[in-house]
C-alpha cells in the first residue's frame, strides 16, 4: 500500500505516555495537519516519523517498506523546525545548498538546485545575502526551500509559522500550501492553530490526550465531530446539556424541548451532549415558541467588525449566535429576542 502508514505507534518516556496507539494511513501527495493542544503528543509523533526519536512500539511503513529503525539521514526527509534552524553566518544560498555538500552534490549541480529553488520561492536576488538579514517570512521560505533541496519523500514541518505575526502568518499560509501543491510532496505539519489546519490541510488529525481522536477532512471535522473534545477544539460551539426524550426530541434544563437527529443506540432518559455551531443560531424578534424556537434574553453582545457575536440564555442555556451586521437585528443587553435551533444543524456527540 502506497503512503506512509503508521501502526500501533507508541512513545514511552519512562512511565510517562507521549503518544498511544497511533493509526494513520497518510496517502501521498497530501498536506496533512496535526492539530491539537500543547502536549498532546503531536511533535513527539512528528519526530518519530522523522526518526529524531524512537518507537516504543508500532510500525511506520512508507510505500511498503518499514523504516521505524531507519536512521533519520537515510529516511531522506526534509524537515522544518520550529525555530527554522538556519545558520546565521552563511547566505541565503549556502544555507539552501547545505544538504546538498552533505550528500556530496557537486558544486555545480548545487548552484544548479539552489537558483532553481530561490525562483521557486522568489528570491532569487537574495542568493548572497546573509539569513540574518531577511524578515520572518523570508527566512521561513528560506528553510523551505533549504529542506526541499534533495528532493525528499516527504516534507516535515513543526509549528514553522508560530513565530510569524499574524498577518505575516496568514499569508505565509497561503504560499506554503501553493508550494506543497505545486510540487505534489506530501507533506506533515504540527499545528495547535485551529484556523491554520482548517486553511491549509487536505486532512486533519485531531490529537488529545496522547492519542488520535479524529481523523477527516477540514469540514468534516467541523461539521461531523467524533466527540466533544474535537466540537469543543475545533472552531466556536455551543455545547449544552440534554435529555433524550424520544421520537427525535431532547429537552433542556429549562424544560423546552427540541427535535434533533438521534441515532437508534441512544434511548429515552439518557443525559446527552449536544453541539451547536454559532453560525447556525438564527435569532429574530420575540415570537412564541414553536418547534426549535425558544424564547431568550440577550446577556452580552460583541460587534468585531465583521461579525456580532450575541450572548443569549434561554430554557436553561448560554448560547452564543454569530451573524454579520446586516443580519443584526438591533439588540442589547437585556432585550428579549427568539432563537431558532434548525434541526439539521444540531448534533449529538455522545452520552
Amino acid at each position: 500500500m502506497t503512503g506512509l502508514i503508521l501502526e500501533n505507534v507508541e512513545k514511552f518516556y519512562g512511565s510517562a505516555c507521549a503518544v498511544a496507539d497511533v493509526n494513520l494511513h497518510l496517502p501521498p501527495g497530501k498536506l496533512v495537519c496535526f492539530l491539537g493542544p500543547s502536549g498532546c503528543g503531536k511533535t513527539t509523533l512528528l519526530r518519530m516519523i522523522a526518526g529524531l526519536e524512537t518507537l516504543s512500539g508500532g510500525e511506520i511503513r512508507l510505500d511498503g517498506e518499514d523504516i521505524g529503525q531507519t536512521p533519520a539521514h537515510l529516511r531522506n526527509f526534509g524537515m522544518v523546525f520550529q525555530s527554522l534552524a538556519l545558520f546565521p553566518h552563511m547566505t541565503v544560498g549556502e544555507n539552501i545548498a547545505y544538504p546538498l555538500k552533505l550528500r556530496g552534490v557537486s558544486k555545480a549541480e548545487q548552484q544548479a538546485r539552489v537558483v532553481e529553488l530561490l525562483e521557486l520561492i522568489q528570491l532569487q536576488a537574495m542568493i548572497d545575502r546573509p539569513v540574518a538579514k531577511l524578515s520572518g517570512g523570508q527566512r521561513q521560505r528560506v528553510a523551505i526551500a533549504r529542506a526541499i533541496a534533495s528532493h525528499p519523500k516527504i516534507l516535515l514541518l513543526d509549528e514553522p509559522l508560530s513565530a510569524l505575526d499574524a498577518k505575516l502568518r496568514e499569508s505565509m499560509q497561503v504560499e506554503i500550501r501553493q508550494l506543497q501543491q505545486r510540487l505534489n510532496i506530501t507533506t506533515i505539519m504540527v499545528t495547535h492553530d485551529q484556523r491554520e489546519a482548517m486553511t491549509m490541510a487536505d486532512i486533519v488529525v485531531v490529537l488529545g490526550e496522547h492519542k488520535v481522536q479524529q481523523v477527516g477532512t477540514p469540514i468534516e471535522i467541523y461539521r461531523c465531530p467524533a466527540n466533544e473534545f474535537v466540537a469543543d477544539f475545533i472552531g466556536s460551539g455551543n455545547i449544552f446539556p440534554a435529555t433524550v426524550l424520544g421520537d427525535g426530541k431532547v429537552g433542556l434544563p429549562g424544560g423546552d424541548a427540541l427535535q434533533v437527529p438521534i441515532c437508534s443506540s441512544i434511548v429515552a432518559g439518557q443525559k446527552v451532549k449536544m453541539l451547536i455551531r454559532p453560525e447556525d443560531l438564527q435569532l429574530s424578534a420575540p415570537q412564541a415558541t414553536a418547534g426549535n424556537r425558544l424564547l431568550g434574553k440577550v446577556t452580552f453582545v460583541r460587534d468585531i467588525g465583521a461579525t456580532i457575536e450575541t450572548t443569549v440564555e434561554c430554557s436553561g442555556v448560554t448560547f452564543t449566535a454569530l451573524s454579520t451586521p446586516c443580519q443584526g437585528i438591533g439588540l442589547g443587553i437585556g432585550h428579549p429576542v427568539s432563537v431558532t435551533l434548525p434541526p439539521e444543524a444540531c448534533r449529538v456527540l455522545g452520552a
